[in-house]
């Protein structure tokens, strides 16, 4: 991240939002709202602001289980470095300004409007985490949790440096439980999120290492380990004692006392209910498409699948282009993936890009659809149903065809009720000729 900060070919708008898009390939009209941080440019990342705000919040990078102040950085490696106020939790004391040396500190920024000559887009939105309240207990029983929440846990700069415990009683669990595919695999999402398998392992290790002497079990429907190495892992895994249980958790409830979590679990394999009284319980809950993600598929017109991922013009073929041409897709936006699948994407991604800026002619398809403007009547039926977006409606000439992004497919010509649309090279009276020479020849 610092490596691309440092690029001066890239210009970075964190904390903006596209709200609008406009133009077609190499010649696109991007406008961006740069949200308010209420601190300038000028702020060099001090922290006499934050040092001196009265007011706490909850901390939305340690999902909600550390504490930041009202002024304060995002996280230690944001890029860029700066703080921002939220101002939901700011009393206005103005604390922060009179600490300030550099006159960083503006509680009168508004909105700002960016616009952007772009050639070509890349859209790589990333997911979200699937919130599974009202399920396994969680958001009832403090000692259930997701698998993002035990990373922050983890993490040596988490809010507790690295050491899991407990969030009734902050002990040291002896009993955990991972629970796989919470929210995926199910009537509303039948996707695989792809990556929780190894991170329920990965996780699982990390803890057995911390606790060695701790009864870990993962209860699963399968495990999904298909990539290089993953095997291997999870044979190493299931080789430090942790417990693997193919069957779903059937029952769950808290003892009020030792705020014990009670599971019920079936196991597949062996046909037997087993009875788990857990310290800690994990859930791997399911990805979802992210908030941009929905949005921006709004603001481009494009297609998504039934579940919101974006969708990709051919799966095997074409995995990053999109229905437009110069637009395209990498990570998470398309579905789920892991880091590796991810990253060979976004190269894949930016290759084709470069196809588009490098120095020369681009080509073209010449078979496109033509409009005899005195035919059409507007009914706007072409304009539905076009896979590319490549025409629109105007209300003097009526329909028109936008000849870079439309690749002469001929949809709007069998839908178009007065015959208004051709496509070149191919119009009826072409095809009628070819017909007769053919018949002709016989």
């Amino acid at each position: 991240m610092l490596n691309v900060n440092r690029n001066e070919n890239i210009e970075i708008l964190s904390y903006s939002e596209v709200k609008e898009v406009e133009g077609y390939v190499g010649n696109y009209r991007v406008k961006v709202e740069m949200k308010p941080r209420f601190v300038t440019d000028e702020c060099n990342g001090c922290g006499a602001c934050a040092t001196v705000c009265p007011t706490y919040t909850t901390n939305f990078f340690d999902e909600n289980l550390g504490a930041r102040k009202a002024i304060d950085i995002a996280f230690g490696q944001a890029v860029p470095f700066l703080y921002d106020i939220n101002r939901n939790a700011c009393v206005e004391c103005f604390s922060c300004i009179d600490a300030c040396e550099l006159n960083a500190i503006d509680f009168s920024q508004l909105p700002k409007e960016v616009n952007l000559d772009v050639g070509s887009i890349i859209i790589a939105t990333g997911w979200d985490i699937y919130e599974p309240f009202g399920e396994y207990g969680y958001g009832e029983f403090d000692n259930v949790i997701t698998q993002v929440q035990l990373e922050r846990m983890l993490a040596p700069n988490g809010p507790l440096e690295g050491h899991v415990r407990r969030l009734s009683d902050e002990k040291k669990p002896e009993e955990i439980v991972f629970i796989q595919c919470v929210g995926s695999r199910v009537k509303e999402r039948t996707y695989c999120s792809g990556v929780c398998c190894m991170l329920g392992l990965k996780n699982a290790k990390l803890l057995k290492e911390e606790f060695p002497d701790a009864s870990i079990t993962i209860c699963y429907i399968d495990i999904r380990v298909n990539e290089k190495g993953f095997e291997e892992y999870y044979q190493r895994a299931k080789d430090t004692d942790i417990r693997m249980i193919r069957g779903k958790v059937g029952e769950i409830s808290e003892d009020p006392e030792t705020k014990n979590i009670n599971l019920r679990v079936y196991s597949s394999l062996t046909d037997e209910i087993i009875k788990i009284d857990a310290d800690l319980v994990i859930l791997s809950s399911a990805a979802l498409p992210s908030k941009g993600t929905n949005e921006i598929a709004k603001v481009l017109n494009l297609d998504t699948n039934i579940y919101g991922f974006l969708t990709e013009s051919h799966f095997g073929l074409m995995p990053q282009e999109t229905k437009t041409k110069g637009i395209y897709i990498a990570g998470f936006a398309q579905g789920p993936k892991n880091i590796a699948y991810s990253v060979s994407q976004a190269r894949a991604a930016a290759s084709k890009v470069a196809e588009l800026t490098s120095p020369g002619e681009v080509e073209i398809e010449l078979i496109t659809a033509q409009v005899v403007s005195e035919y059409c009547i507007s009914c706007r039926r072409c304009e539905k149903e076009c896979p590319k977006n490549a025409i629109k409606i105007d209300k003097e000439i009526g329909a028109f065809v936008d000849t870079i992004n439309c690749d002469g497919c001929g949809i709007c010509a069998t839908c178009c009720p007065t015959q208004a649309i051709d496509i070149l090279y191919y119009r009826d009276y072409q095809l009628f000729a070819e017909i007769t020479g053919l018949l002709g020849g016989v």
